[in-house]
């Protein structure tokens, strides 16, 4: 979000991304993920649903595309990130970020939801478990 080391201001972009003070245009999916992981540092899981939705909501307004939000992405996403913050041994965002490439992937979510399930209004409104049946993994991004 800004020219510094993300590590140094890990802080500084949480409070911007919660004050609608970022620009949607400089806010790609890798930042998205970022500050999921960031905001899961200091949060538990439940505060960090409502701190990054709240805060993606206000993005995707700022954007004129109030629209675009997805519950369901969001909050399957945090829960992705949350649990490999767990199992996993990375202390840092760019060891988190080399250990989980596929987070980096927007279609990460395939492995469990079908397209039309995550591009539902009742998806983008609420929630949804996965419906797909276990299969194979869609292939981590490189």
């Amino acid at each position: 979000m800004n020219g510094a080391s993300p590590g140094d201001t890990a802080a500084e972009d949480i409070r911007a991304f919660e004050a609608g003070a970022v620009d949607p245009a400089q806010f790609p999916h890798s930042e998205h993920v970022r500050l999921g992981y960031e905001i899961l540092a200091s949060s538990s899981f439940g505060e960090a649903i409502t701190r990054f939705s709240r805060g993606l909501k206000m993005l995707a307004a700022k954007a004129g595309k109030p629209q675009v939000y997805n519950e369901t992405t969001t909050v399957a996403f945090l829960a992705l990130i949350n649990e490999r913050r767990a199992r996993g041994t990375a202390s840092t965002w760019p060891e988190f970020k080399a250990d989980n490439p596929d987070l980096l992937d927007k279609r990460c979510l395939e492995n469990w939801y079908g397209a039309e399930q995550l591009q539902s209004d009742l998806a983008r409104r609420v929630f949804c478990l996965p419906t797909l049946p276990p299969g194979p993994p869609v292939p981590r991004a490189a």
